[in-house]
This record gives C-alpha cells, sequence and structure tokens, in this order.
C-alpha cells in the first residue's frame, strides 16, 4: 500500500490551466536537462498536449517569474524552476503518479528484501547502501529509535559475583546488551530476584520509561532497592546512550557526478554532514512527519548549508519503535521517483522488522 505524501509548507498555488501547464515543463525539461528552458523548446515539447506559439509561452513565463516561480540565470537564458516552483511540480504528483513511478522502478519489494543480509544489526546498514544505488543520490537511514521500543524479556548473565551482562530482548526483533560492576558481591538468589523485578516491571514498557520506574516503593521485594536501581539506570541508559553509528549514510560519491556539484565548494556542506551524526540525526527527526513521505525542497530544509539540495524522507516501523530514512540531492531531482523508492525501502524495512507501512 501507498502511503500518503506528506509535504511541509505547501502553499495555495492559484494558476490557470496554461500556467500550470507550462511550469510543469519547465520543471520536468530542467529535471531531465540540467539547463534553463527556453520558450521555442517548450513549443515544441508541449505541441501534442498544448499547442502555443513561442511568444504565448514567453509571456507566460514572464507571469510565472514575476510570481515566483521560475527564473533566469542571465538575460537571455531560459527559465529554471526556483523552490516554489519545484514545490508546485511537487504537490502536483498524485498517489496515482508516484504509484505508478514505483512500478516502474522494476525492484518489487521482495525483490529488495533479499538484498538485506541478516542480522537484523546489518539490515539498516545494507538498506543506506541499496537505498543510495536506487535512488543515485545521498542515502540516510536512521536505526530504529530504541527508546520507543518495549521490554519483551530482560536476562542477566552473571561473569563474576561482580560482574554481569544484562540482555533485554525488544519487540523490535533487536537485541541489546549492556555491562555493570557492583562494588560488593552479589550472590546468585540475589540476581535471580532482580531479574524476577525487572521483568515483571519492565515487560511490555518502553525502553525510555525504565529510569522513572518508582522501584523504591516496591512491596514483597527481596534485594536491596539501591542494588536494583543501579540496574535499573544501566538499563535506562540504553535509551539515551547509543550503541555504535545511529545512521547509515551511502552514496555520497554519487553526488559528485551531479553537473549542480562539480566545483569542491557545493559539496563542502554534504562532507561536513556527513562527518557530523549529530546534524544527520536532527535533520532527519526534524524532517520525518508521521507516517507517509515528506518533501522538504530548498529554503524548507533547517540547514542553510543544505538550501542547495532537496530531502526525501520516510518513516518505517520496527515492532513499536521507529526509523527514518531518506535521500538527498540536488533540487533538480526527479521527485516522483525518488517518492517511489523511498516508499518503497520503508516499506521493505517495516516487512523486515515484522511490522506492516500503515
Amino acid at each position: 500500500m501507498i502511503a500518503t505524501t506528506r509535504f511541509l509548507s505547501a502553499p495555495q498555488h492559484d494558476l490557470s490551466e496554461r500556467e500550470r501547464t507550462i511550469l510543469q515543463a519547465v520543471v520536468h525539461l530542467y529535471i531531465l536537462t540540467g539547463t534553463p528552458v527556453g520558450s521555442r523548446v517548450l513549443s515544441s515539447f508541449l505541441a501534442r498536449s498544448m499547442p502555443l506559439s513561442p511568444a504565448t509561452i514567453r509571456n507566460t513565463m514572464s507571469d510565472l517569474e514575476l510570481r515566483g516561480y521560475i527564473t533566469h540565470p542571465h538575460t537571455s537564458a531560459g527559465r529554471m524552476p526556483t523552490d516554489l516552483g519545484y514545490r508546485f511540480y511537487v504537490d502536483s504528483l498524485t498517489d496515482a503518479t508516484t504509484e505508478r513511478l514505483q512500478a516502474e522502478l522494476c525492484t518489487p519489494e521482495d525483490a529488495v528484501l533479499e538484498l538485506l543480509t541478516v542480522p537484523k544489526e546489518s539490515i539498516v546498514r545494507d538498506a543506506s547502501r541499496i537505498l543510495g544505488s536506487l535512488s543515485r543520490h545521498l542515502a540516510l537511514v536512521q536505526i530504529p529509535r530504541f527508546r520507543e521500543a518495549r521490554v519483551r524479556t530482560v536476562e542477566i548473565v552473571a561473569l563474576s559475583s561482580e560482574r554481569f551482562v544484562v540482555i533485554i530482548d525488544l519487540d523490535s526483533e533487536l537485541v541489546r546488551t549492556v555491562s555493570l560492576e557492583t562494588r560488593s558481591a552479589v550472590d546468585h538468589q540475589s540476581v535471580l530476584e532482580i531479574a524476577r523485578v525487572l521483568n515483571e516491571w519492565m515487560r511490555n514498557r518502553p525502553l525510555q520509561e525504565i529510569v522513572s520506574l518508582p522501584l523504591d516503593d516496591a512491596t514483597g521485594m527481596r534485594v536491596e532497592p539501591a542494588l536494583l536501581r543501579l540496574f535499573v539506570e544501566q538499563i535506562g541508559n540504553i535509551a539515551t546512550t547509543p550503541q555504535g553509528a545511529t545512521v547509515h549514510v551511502s552514496g555520497a560519491t554519487n553526488l559528485i557526478s551531479q553537473p549542480e556539484y562539480e566545483s569542491p565548494e557545493r559539496l563542502r556542506s554534504i562532507i561536513e554532514l556527513i562527518e557530523n551524526e549529530d546534524v544527520v540525526v536532527h535533520l532527519l527527526g526534524s524532517s520525518a512527519a508521521g507516517d507517509g513521505v515528506t518533501v522538504r525542497i530548498g529554503n524548507e530544509i533547517p540547514n542553510v548549508e543544505l538550501h542547495d539540495y532537496s530531502l526525501i524522507t520516510s518513516t518505517y516501523r520496527a515492532g513499536t519503535a521507529r526509523g527514518t530514512l531518506g535521500v538527498i540531492g540536488p533540487r533538480r531531482m526527479d521527485y516522483g521517483r525518488m517518492i517511489g523508492i523511498v516508499q518503497l525501502m520503508s516499506g521493505v524495512l517495516s516487512r523486515t522488522f515484522g511490522q506492516s507501512t500503515p
């Protein structure tokens, strides 16, 4: 099922049919060629659907330029879309259009599923590689946000009387472990009691709620509250302290082949982005808008350094936890195809983690 496509800050486009057709053609041709589109090229392109003279097209393009939909690099050049023009084009894509474009990818979900490897800890890394290969843009895939996942079981393995490994099985089909040491020896019966209480209190609770559990008020507990609290705090740290990379990035070399970014200065922002995981996490978090696909174009992206790019994101499900994935590319990207690819990978990851996309 194709998820609902969501867009941010979508303006109201009060355009005539002629203006809409010409604007769509300008964006479409600019996406294909990367060069400003002239009136004679448009006249030939629209000859069968809307026959118009170059003079009529020039007048209409002048009106569109006054309204901020298109611009031109210099006086004698053709026109190219502005961020507002791209926004109009993206808003014009219907669910039927994106579904058709997704079908044309010739990459059904089952085929992509076969490319993902096990164990599931490796899936996100593989997904970023596949997403980068399919989109030919920069691919970002965030691991599921474990703080949202619910605890299924807790197991304690004693390495010695003072050193322990706690194994937390989450409903996202992922397992997290935490090591801890105590200041004094803990006997076997106390370990069993701690495991019993942890399972009783934590089962089916989101990991992010663990640290706030009122364990000091527990009755019938045959273990020191301070000792139990030590285990709880260490488990709660999983919700706030990442274990390894939280975002996998692939396809940086794809952008180098784009004509817009032949200059090294234009790629500096992307290099800085890749090197700063906190910025990537914030970017994905601020761009995801619930279920479905979100498209941000140019200055709609909160990072000023990325105003020459567009960002398409979606969320996927891993049990009760969610992750975010997306692609970054030039504003002159094939939006219909990119939306289809992002939807495809979102559905694949949700299926892989055992949760169908809504």
